[in-house]
């Protein structure tokens, strides 16, 4: 099986050159082998007739809590495999499963847990690493954070997480509390990617940051400040030192709540697609949840998206891939092309994986995604193996 040919046949598939009218992607064993204008005859190939759909690089999500009723946070397999399948049924073939500030025992639960899902087939995305999103956050921009385990970065806490496992890939702080400098070089230096977050750090906080390592930053707009007034005067924000400092990537939540389209727009324009990623923080009730059940609680679902029941503040989004692209594209007036590279392409590179993933190109994996022109998922590809199809014949 692994030597049998695929071809996808008469598609619109978007390149990084452009969108190829009429394509066929030949790819086996995993990998894309061919991208050509014409029909490859290859004897004995399985054919997909794309009929004209979009055929596109796989989502990327470097943010995502949970979904169909799930959340990592519950630390077991079920969990895991449940979220990776549901979301791969929206568009994303790789997903970085994101803890919430929890105690340390329940990261070492889940570094256990993901170790296990390695070894399980999945039938879903992959999951390449972990994203932590705490403890080392600022309480006085914790969102729904859980206020409880917000702590200081600690240097035998955090050495010990990184000495203990390797599937730590991205982790999120707050650059202003103390010691977060000296943790963000650490794990900088273990190949850690590290997002300024939950923040009210201003711009010599957020130049500094950048400097010891602070990359990237997570859920711009969101837990963080902008422009503030110190008594009579004006004082720049997290928002405008991140606009200024062009090395900084940032990601979005763009389900049309956490941000207005006037806002996509605003980061579009300014940050560009290649240093602008894509991401639902999707939660347990997000991506096919019975019920919209809500792992936590405190945490009620309404207006489209999940918020603390007395309304003080939101607390992740329902949001799946292919709701970001629809609201990119059809709201926020964003080139598809655009849109495309800002869910698969731009995180590849934040996440370091870009060899492998996010492009559609000769030699890289076979993540595909075929869409309609409403931008309804019909089909998942994760390294080959089609993993989610619609009743729409192929």
């Amino acid at each position: 099986m692994e030597n049998r040919y695929y071809q996808i046949r008469n598609g619109r598939i978007i390149t990084p050159s452009g969108i190829l009218n009429n394509g066929t992607l030949l790819f086996s064993g995993g990998k894309i082998i061919e991208i050509t204008d014409a029909p490859v005859d290859v004897p004995n190939a399985v054919i997909f007739d794309a009929a004209g759909m979009y055929v596109a690089p796989g989502c990327i999500d470097t943010h995502v809590h949970g979904g169909a009723g799930h959340d990592f946070l519950e630390t077991t397999p079920e969990a895991f495999v449940a979220i990776a399948q549901a979301h791969a049924a929206h568009g994303t073939t790789t997903l970085y499963p994101t803890l919430a500030v929890a105690p340390p025992e329940v990261f070492y639960r889940a570094f256990n847990v993901f170790e296990q899902v390695k070894k399980l087939p999945c039938n879903g995305a992959a999951m390449p690493g972990l994203h932590l999103e705490g403890n080392y956050i600022n309480p006085l921009y914790k969102g729904a954070q859980d206020p409880r385990y917000i702590t200081l970065p600690r240097p035998a806490e955090y050495s010990a997480m990184l000495a203990y496992t390797d599937c730590i890939k991205r982790w999120s702080a707050a650059p202003e509390l103390p010691g977060a400098l000296d943790f963000a070089r650490y794990a900088t230096e273990q190949g850690v990617v590290v997002s300024l977050a939950h923040t009210d750090a201003v711009y010599q906080q957020v130049q500094a940051a950048y400097e010891a390592g602070f990359t990237h930053v997570t859920h711009f707009y969101n837990a963080m400040q902008g422009v503030h007034k110190q008594r009579e005067f004006k004082r720049e924000g997290t928002i405008e030192s991140v606009y200024l400092i062009d090395g900084l990537s940032v990601e979005v939540i763009a389900d049309g709540v956490h941000l207005p389209p006037a806002v996509l727009r605003l980061v579009h324009k300014f940050k560009g697609a290649d240093h602008t990623a894509l991401v639902t923080d999707c939660c347990a009730a997000g991506a096919g949840a019975a019920g919209e059940k809500c792992f936590d609680p405190r945490v009620i679902i309404e207006d489209g998206v999940a918020k603390l029941s007395d309304r003080s503040a939101l607390a992740g989004s329902i949001a799946t891939a292919d709701r970001l692209l629809r609201t990119l594209v059809n709201e926020a007036g964003i080139p598809l092309e655009d849109a495309v590279k800002m869910a698969s392409a731009t995180p590849a590179r934040i996440m370091k994986i870009d060899s492998e993933k996010g492009t559609l190109q000769q030699g890289k994996d076979a993540d595909i995604i075929l869409f309609d022109n409403d931008i309804t998922i019909h089909a998942t590809f994760v390294g080959g193996k089609l993993v989610y199809r619609s009743s729409h014949p192929l």
